[in-house]
């Protein structure tokens, strides 16, 4: 039996992103919802495969986040969020409309995607404010379009994420604040 044999190929998909998930702190519902893999399994991949070589990624229990004014919440969230919301734009992510069955081919595909959004999102931030599991909330919300929604920034045309319900701001963080430093320096 070989490994690289095309039956074995969406199986190691699944594995592959689920120790892809295990490593940015997915809770197990989440890795199962995304995957088809059972919540044992998910144990013993994070036991196997995890634990050993990276003992600080951590495993959070209970329910993943749900609200959604922390994105809001201050400058620093908003621009974070702004950020990610522009990278998922970027790969397509906020056009599904009807996504594919999670756990299907083109499910894993979608996970690979958020994943790697993920990561270069990891990159670009520091510190990090929005763990993996948010992001997974931002992305349903932002498809969804029902509390927060992508907007454009009237200074700049910078993607920018707002309330659906709130009222809308004329401009982003960053054109905010570039107006106050103008102000302080005319000042």
């Amino acid at each position: 039996m070989r490994t690289s044999d095309d039956r074995y190929t969406k199986d190691r998909e699944r594995i592959d992103l689920a120790l892809r998930m295990i490593q940015h702190e997915a809770r197990t519902t989440t890795i199962r919802h995304w995957t088809g893999l059972t919540d044992d399994r998910i144990r013993k991949l994070y036991h196997t495969y995890v634990a050993a070589i990276t003992p600080t990624v951590r495993r959070h229990r209970g329910k993943s986040p749900t609200q959604t004014a922390f994105f809001l919440k201050n400058a620093d969230h908003r621009r974070q969020t702004a950020t990610l919301a522009g990278l998922f734009a970027l790969l397509g992510l906020l056009h599904t409309t009807d996504p594919a069955p999670l756990g299907s081919a083109a499910g894993l595909e979608r996970g690979i995607l958020v994943c790697r959004t993920y990561e270069t999102y990891l990159l670009l931030q520091h510190p990090i404010y929005l763990s993996f599991e948010h992001a997974l909330r931002l992305l349903s919300l932002l498809q969804r379009r029902s509390e927060l929604k992508p907007d454009t920034c009237r200074g700049c045309q910078s993607l920018r994420v707002i309330d659906a319900l709130g009222s809308r701001m004329a401009h982003c963080e960053w054109c905010d604040e570039d107006a106050r430093d103008q102000l302080l320096k005319a000042s």
